[in-house]
């Protein structure tokens, strides 16, 4: 049997039920009105009397996201995209609306929050320090795409009638382009730097438009850098996986999907792994040629693995990787972005990211093939196009002073000398004898003088 509890301005309906481990339970729905509870009320004891009765499951919006992560993330998304959903709902949706009904949830509430959400303290994640006081238009935009997809579920699960997210009104994102080196800066960094192993991964971000992750990953299994190869244009390297530190819950949850390889963890305690994993899309698995003398910083850098086995002897720990610890072990994007902050305060450098190398090696491709969308799309990996155009071709200043004395060659410069040779033709005087000659033996000038006259007819 089921009742009806009044609570505030909700009517509840509250019935026991047992779950699948023979416990027996109590649950409350709440309702708007007094007649959605009755006619809720009819419906469960109809059915826990025929045996159909199924326990109504994601009353609130946190019990939805998660029954939503549980069914739908776990089949869909990788792992990085999974610890960044779980992320965002126990920092910015959670404790804010998931105690709110789904029968509460409209656009209007949507919108509040929304609105709200960007007067919330941004929230660190995995020991990183936000880059915003208060929570940004960017980190709103995503909480959207979130619940928009998480609503849309819903929908299909027929637990909600429509998703409240679809006419949301979302606050303006503005984006600020990346900063990136030009090819004169990029190439002064090198030479100032006196650590080979940045080098090293500043010329492959650069020459090959590597990840950081990616180039973290690449094992000399995937690398042809014999001598034959290099001489005859063939070097190049094999994208198919990427390193990345993930939590062990997600990967428990996930069933260590796409994984590659899991390193052990250095302390028993970590709540964390490194892990070799499958990239995150399918055209991310490529072939990049390398120039011939990338290839031969990276047959050195072999030739100084091969001391550091020799030297460690039992206690190198070789999981072939080509960036790693004098030890073996892996290393992480952390030890590189700190060479890369020395480097640039040092040395009072333009400010960059790692990232920003990928940025200009892809401007500078773009202005080598005469912008050959595709050939750049194979070598950065990117599933779409018009991430190529849109977000990595920068513009150079060089590039749009040449724009300019192009359309001077093109289009002034031909109008200039046409205009000179357009210059009228002095007419001799009246008093000249020899006028009629003159203008027989020029029809140019004959012309203009007709045309003088028929204008002063007029």
């Amino acid at each position: 049997m089921a009742s009806i509890v009044k609570r505030k301005n909700k009517y509840s309906v509250v019935y026991s039920y047992t779950d699948e481990n023979g416990n027996k339970r109590q649950k409350w729905e709440s309702f708007n009105t007094a007649a959605e509870a009755k006619k809720r009320k009819i419906a469960v004891e109809y059915e826990q009397e025929t045996g159909t009765f199924v326990v109504a499951e994601a009353r609130t919006v946190s019990e939805l996201l998660e029954e939503y992560m549980s069914i739908y993330g776990v089949n869909t998304w990788a792992l990085s995209t999974y610890e960044a959903r779980r992320s965002i709902i126990s920092n910015y949706i959670n404790p804010i609306i998931g105690d709110m009904e789904l029968s509460d949830v409209n656009t209007r509430a949507i919108d509040k929050y929304y609105q709200g959400l960007l007067k919330v303290k941004s929230v660190s994640t995995q020991n990183r320090k936000p880059n915003n006081e208060y929570c940004s238009v960017h980190v709103v935009r995503e909480v959207h795409k979130l619940l928009r997809s998480a609503f849309n579920q819903a929908v299909k699960w027929e637990m909600i009638p429509k998703n409240p997210c679809i006419n949301a009104t979302l606050p303006k994102e503005d984006h600020t382009p990346r900063q990136i080196w030009d090819a004169d800066t990029l190439f002064k960094a090198i030479e100032l730097c006196e650590d080979d192993l940045l080098k090293l991964a500043l010329n492959l971000a650069f020459a090959c438009s590597l990840r950081m992750g990616e180039m973290l990953a690449l094992t000399w299994d995937c690398i042809d850098i014999r001598e034959e190869s290099i001489k005859a244009g063939r070097a190049y390297l094999f994208v198919n996986k990427e390193l990345q530190r993930v939590n062990r819950d997600a990967l428990d949850k996930l069933n260590d999907k796409g994984v590659i390889l899991k390193f052990p963890a250095v302390f028993a305690r970590n709540t964390t792994l490194l892990v070799l994993k499958e990239p995150k899309t399918k055209t991310s698995v490529r072939k990049v040629f390398i120039p011939a003398t990338v290839a031969e910083m990276l047959r050195e850098r072999h030739r100084e693995l091969e001391e550091y086995k020799e030297l460690f002897g039992d206690e190198f720990i070789d999981y072939n990787l080509v960036f790693c610890n004098p030890n073996g072990r892996p290393m992480e994007g952390s030890v590189i972005n700190r060479g890369l902050s020395k480097l640039i305060k040092g040395n009072d450098l333009p400010p960059v990211v790692f990232h920003s190398l990928r940025h200009s090696s892809i401007t500078y491709k773009l202005k080598l093939n005469g912008g050959d969308m595709k050939s750049v799309q194979g070598d950065s990996g990117h599933a779409q196009v018009k991430m190529v155009a849109d977000v990595y071709s920068h513009i150079l200043d060089d590039d749009r002073r040449l724009n300019a004395q192009r359309f001077e060659e093109a289009f002034y410069k031909p109008q200039t000398k046409e205009l000179e040779q357009q210059k009228p033709v002095d007419i001799p005087s009246a008093s000249d004898s020899n006028l009629i000659a003159q203008l027989l033996a020029n029809p140019q000038l004959c012309a203009m003088l007709k045309d003088a006259l028929l204008k002063s007819e007029t």
